[in-house]
This record gives structure tokens, C-alpha cells and sequence, in this order.
């Protein structure tokens, strides 16, 4: 028994304040769940750039033509797609096509990602094609690696239909892989699951409440963890996505939405009052100063999500107080202290993330998986728990407080901790799967 060590009552509040709802995902399928509003509500506007929009019938229709090209070109599910573009509808386009082909999609910006990058982003997702605008062609690291093809999202030829069968994946097959910092300036490719994804998604709060008829402005980078938060959010749930003008204009798309995805600092630069109809921010990234947290929160409702990319985006969300915030459903928070023993309830320790939430682990790092997944004892049967290397301690009332990283007690990505909790040993090796 791994709780045997606390208290009858700190045993009962583990699970009391650590484990998330359990509720039913209706989808587990990220582009199902798109596919059903274009059936529906096919000429709802999905998405809007720049003076163009785009219906859902239209993005179904696109996607679909482009999805059975990928799987001419030998795309599978289980495979990988590069999409090196930049915020616009082709790249909309282009994204749901890699999901419906079963495969995931790698996106990055190509106007702000280094050559160099790029190509280590090619070798270490091992994508099977890359698909880009003409006008970036030049921008590609050439030559791609032997077995590659390089399609041009805005050519017409990969519109044309064709009857391909399009082979579904499994929910945990991978949606994307998103790629984060690392020690010494390297990046780690993070592989999320259909799970992982819809089950943010799909329920609440994750959700953020969107419903068909709300604009969702895509404003964060589209490379960031986040921006899969605005893109899939609003799509799965048949909303319009306002994507940003130009790189430096958050206001105009801001001021119509009615539910906004931000970091402080995005956040810092709009004037709510400009936004009369936002119903709901959602705030990620880095903890919202007080200040600015409360100026927002005076005319919407404001959510505080704290999670790493490796436990889909959020670990807990809350209202509250910019540091503390409960599990999400179907996952579960443990704050872990000597030999990953459970600690009771106000003491400080590392916080780790069990459940759906947990993603599939890095791309090719098998001594990072070891020694950032683990075994999860408190949920058993094969799961895996996540190291996200914050300390938190549980609040009287429920609420996971979040006390970050100090500097001196662990290290940076990658790294194993400067000084260890007490007890502390080190794991073996864990392969992670889903």
C-alpha cells in the first residue's frame, strides 16, 4: 500500500484533492471531433485571417482532399508531419489533413525558426513529409533526408480528391509533438496523444466553456504548447478562430473574441475594457502577476492554468489565486516528497501528474523518459506519473499552491536535481507507451 505511511484522514484527502473528476471524453479522436461540426454546421465560419475565412465544410473538404494525398505519399498512423508554415489558413488546413491521415503533426513557425532548428526538428520527430507554403519553400533545410517529400500547402494539386481510404488512429497515437526547452540551449520533441488532447479539450474545464457561435483569437505563437490549446480548443468545438493579423497585432483579433488563451505578458498588452464581449481568459505560460490578474478579473472569468507541455499544457486550473488551482478530470496530482512517498496535506514536496494528462514522452530521449516518467504506484495498473521538478504543497481547503522552481534546489530541464529531497533515489529505466 503506498499510502500506508500517513494518517486515515491525510490518505483520504490524497485522493480527495488529487484526483481529478472522472468524466466521460464522447471523442477520443481530435479530428472527429472537427469533423462532426462540418457535418452539422458546414458553413459556419471555422477560422478568419486577414479578411478571409474559411467554413467548416470548406476546412472538412480541403483537409480531406490533402489527407488521402499524405496517404498516397505512404502517411500513416503512428507517422509524422512536418508542417513549417506560418499563422494562416493553409496552415489550418494543413494541420486537421495530418490528423485525419492518422498521423501527427509537428508545426513550426518557418518565418521565425532557424534553418538549423528546423532540421533537427526533422531528425528528431523522423517526419515522413514536409508540408509548407510556396513562398517558404526557400526556407526548408535541403536536403530533406532520403524518403521525404516536400508539399506545398497552397499548391492546388494536393487538393485534388482522390479515393483513398484514410486509416484511423488510436487515441493514444499520437495529435502532435511539441518541442521544449532544454539544458544547453537543446529542445526535446513532447509527444501528445489523441488522449491527452480531447481529454484537455473535451471537458471542463479544459474547455473553457466554447461553444459554436464564440470567436476564440489564436494570438500565442503556433509553435507554443498554448497555441494548441487555442487552435484544437476552438475547432473541436465548432467555434471561429480569429487568427492574428501580423506578429505584433494582438489587439484587433482580442477585441471580438469572446474567449481568450494568453500569457501574462500578451495579456499585459490589451485593455480589457477594449474586449466587451470576452467571456473567458484563460491564462498560461508563467503565473499572472496579482496585479494584472485582478484587473482582468474585475470583468471576466478568469482561469489560472499551470501544467508543462509533458502533462498537456495544465496541471491544475483554479480561479482563485494566480498560484494555486485543482487537478483536471481524469488526472491525478501528487505532491511526493523522500523515495516518492505521498507527503500530507501543507507539506512541501514535488509535484508529479498521473492519469490521461500524462503525454507519451520525449522523441528518442529514453534516459530523460527514465528519469522524468515513472510507474504510477497510486494508480497501478501499467500508468505512468510525470516529474514536472515544480514543489507544491496541498492547501487546507484543496488547492494544489504552486511554489515553483528555485534556483539551487532543482536543476533545468533535463537535469536531475542539484540537491535531492531527502530519501530521494534515483528511478530506473521506464519506456513509456500508450
Amino acid at each position: 500500500m503506498p499510502l500506508r505511511h500517513l494518517t486515515p484522514r491525510d490518505q483520504h484527502l490524497f485522493w480527495q484533492y488529487g484526483r481529478g473528476a472522472d468524466v466521460p471524453v464522447h471523442e477520443p479522436l481530435v479530428h472527429r471531433a472537427i469533423e462532426r461540426h462540418a457535418i452539422v454546421t458546414p458553413h459556419a465560419v471555422a477560422a478568419e485571417h486577414h479578411g478571409a475565412t474559411l467554413t467548416y465544410g470548406e476546412l472538412d473538404r480541403y483537409a480531406g482532399a490533402l489527407a488521402a494525398r499524405l496517404v498516397r505519399e505512404g502517411v500513416r498512423p503512428g507517422d509524422r508531419v512536418g508542417l513549417f508554415a506560418r499563422r494562416s489558413i493553409p496552415m489550418l488546413v494543413g494541420l486537421f489533413a495530418v490528423l485525419k491521415a492518422g498521423a501527427a503533426y509537428v508545426l513550426q513557425d518557418i518565418g521565425r525558426t532557424p534553418p538549423a532548428q528546423l532540421a533537427d526538428v526533422i531528425r528528431t520527430a523522423r517526419t515522413r513529409v514536409i508540408l509548407t507554403q510556396k513562398e517558404h519553400v526557400p526556407r526548408v533545410p535541403l536536403p530533406l533526408p532520403g524518403g521525404h517529400r516536400l508539399i506545398a500547402l497552397d499548391d492546388p494539386a494536393p487538393y485534388d480528391p482522390g479515393p483513398v481510404p484514410l486509416l484511423p488512429p488510436h487515441p493514444d497515437d499520437g495529435c502532435c509533438v511539441l518541442f521544449v526547452p532544454g539544458t544547453a540551449g537543446r529542445r526535446h520533441g513532447v509527444q501528445l496523444t489523441h488522449r491527452n488532447i480531447t481529454n484537455l479539450l473535451l471537458t471542463e474545464p479544459g474547455g473553457l466553456g466554447i461553444r459554436p457561435g464564440d470567436r476564440v483569437a489564436q494570438l500565442l505563437g503556433i509553435a507554443s504548447g498554448p497555441a494548441v490549446w487555442e487552435i484544437l480548443g476552438c475547432l473541436t468545438r465548432g467555434a471561429t478562430l480569429a487568427v492574428r493579423g501580423t506578429d505584433t497585432d494582438t489587439g484587433t483579433a482580442a477585441r471580438a473574441a469572446t474567449v481568450l488563451i494568453a500569457t501574462p505578458a500578451v495579456l499585459a498588452g490589451i485593455d480589457p475594457a477594449g474586449c466587451p464581449d470576452l467571456r473567458t481568459v484563460a491564462v498560461t505560460g508563467e503565473p499572472c502577476p496579482r496585479p494584472l490578474a485582478d484587473r482582468w478579473s474585475r470583468r471576466t472569468a478568469l482561469l489560472h492554468c499551470r501544467g508543462p507541455a509533458e502533462a498537456t499544457l495544465a496541471t491544475t486550473v483554479g480561479r482563485r489565486t494566480p498560484a494555486a488551482g485543482r487537478p483536471l478530470p481524469n488526472g491525478t496530482v501528487y505532491v511526493l516528497g523522500a523515495d516518492r512517498r505521498a507527503l500530507p496535506v501543507g507539506e512541501t514536496g514535488e509535484v508529479w501528474v498521473g492519469g490521461d494528462p500524462v503525454s507519451a514522452g520525449y522523441l528518442g530521449e529514453e534516459a530523460l523518459n527514465a528519469q522524468r516518467y515513472a510507474p504510477d504506484p497510486f494508480l497501478g495498473e501499467g500508468r505512468v506519473m510525470f516529474r514536472t521538478r515544480d514543489l507544491g504543497r496541498w492547501t487546507p481547503d484543496g488547492d494544489l499552491e504552486h511554489l515553483g522552481r528555485p534556483a539551487g534546489r532543482l536543476g533545468p530541464p533535463g537535469e536531475r536535481p542539484l540537491l535531492r529531497l531527502a530519501g530521494e533515489r534515483t528511478a530506473g529505466t521506464v519506456t513509456v507507451t500508450r
